[in-house]
């Protein structure tokens, strides 16, 4: 019986990646204080998000014990936050005696959305439709290299065919470069149930794209930390998507040295959720009004389609911010709706799949 495929992020992590939470936070701890002390001209993005009120708390307790140089923390505004998390960081600057210095991009998301497109069920899926679309690939490429005896030969001559476009083939064919079936991977478009079949069926009314949030935020971030020689960040691999792929510049994941001379350093990135939750009693950390209050689980650019649970999250917002919530579907309702009608689609196929294939019947199947 065939292993299940395990990426670099699994087999490569650290020791103490399968600590339990109390001895995972000491070593999180020393390699803090270790890597503070090698670089102390050091910035840390601040989102006002849970991850990074535990980031925050660890730095200020690693900097008191071991009387530290100041760490400089940045929030990335991209015009579209809530009133609970922007309150958040200016209780967060008293709490802890810090300045977190707000920056906002040159371009917001509203603007960015409309120029490049809008992000559709993950960054990977949004950036595998991206290339879909402007490269004009047709969906049938999946097809051919289906239907073809020799996926190798049928892998090649698609690139030669699509010059320029091998990670869309990728993302189409579900394969890798060397033309292998790779189906159970994150980067392939099928790691969405029926993604292909859906859009194959219902073709995409509008730009896709995960540029507005490297326009909004990766790219003012990337400014303001080039005046630093370590960037921390709260990323961590039980959060999916890119953050649970390998990176060229990594394998640990923690600690790096990116190729500009500079050094990244993700301290929470094998923090698990319930680390996190025993964390944060064991702590006494109170999180934002978007969690304590509206009850959101996860925060970050309000609303933003590329979460599972965007309109259910806007709803529990509603009463508190009916504003934000409006903009919030002002500039993403075409991807929200478009959601819903795939999984209304994904939910009859799974439906269909259980059904004895003599009592199938499609009438108003495809309505």
């Amino acid at each position: 019986m065939n292993e299940p495929f395990r990426s670099r992020v699994y087999t490569e992590r650290p020791p103490y990646a399968d600590f339990d939470a109390p001895a995972k936070f000491e070593a999180i701890k020393s390699i803090i204080a270790k890597r503070l002390i090698e670089h102390p001209n050091a910035i840390c993005s601040y989102s006002g998000g849970s991850d990074s009120d535990i980031l925050l708390h660890l730095i200020e307790q690693v900097r008191g014990t071991f009387d530290l140089p100041p760490v400089h923390y940045a929030f990335f505004n991209t015009g579209l936050e809530m009133k609970a998390i922007k309150q958040h960081v200016k209780d967060m600057e008293k709490h802890y005696g810090v300045t977190i210095t707000e920056y906002r991009p040159k371009k917001n998301i509203v603007l960015a959305t409309r120029e490049y497109g809008l992000p559709f069920v993950s960054k990977i899926m949004s950036a595998g439709l991206e290339g879909v679309q402007k490269k004009n690939i047709p969906l049938t490429i999946a097809d051919e290299y289906a239907e073809a005896e020799d996926k190798i030969a049928k892998r090649a001559e698609l690139k030669e065919r699509y010059p320029g476009c091998e990670s869309t083939i990728n993302f189409l064919c579900c394969c890798n470069s060397k033309g292998e079936p790779r189906p159970d991977i994150q980067l392939v478009i099928n790691s969405s149930d029926y993604m292909l079949d859906f859009i194959k069926e219902n073709p995409i009314p509008f730009k896709v794209s995960n540029r507005c949030c490297e326009v909004c935020k990766k790219a003012t971030a990337h400014n303001v930390q080039k005046n630093y020689e370590m960037v921390i960040t709260g990323e961590r691999r039980d959060e999916g998507g890119m953050r649970s792929v390998p990176r060229k510049d990594s394998t640990s994941m923690c600690f790096t040295e990116t190729a500009d001379g500079k050094f990244r350093l993700r301290p929470l990135y094998y923090v698990s959720d319930s680390d996190k939750a025993w964390y944060k009693e064991y702590y006494g950390i109170r999180y934002s009004d978007a969690y304590e209050v509206y009850g959101l689980t996860r925060t970050g650019c309000c609303g933003c389609s590329i979460s599972s649970k965007a309109i259910e999250d806007l709803e529990k917002i509603r009463p508190y911010e009916p504003n934000l919530v409006k903009a919030a579907w002002n500039v993403f309702g075409e991807s929200y709706r478009y959601r819903q009608k795939y999984n209304e689609y994904k939910a009859k196929r799974q439906a269909l799949n259980k059904i004895d294939p003599d009592q199938i019947t499609f009438e108003g199947f495809f309505e």
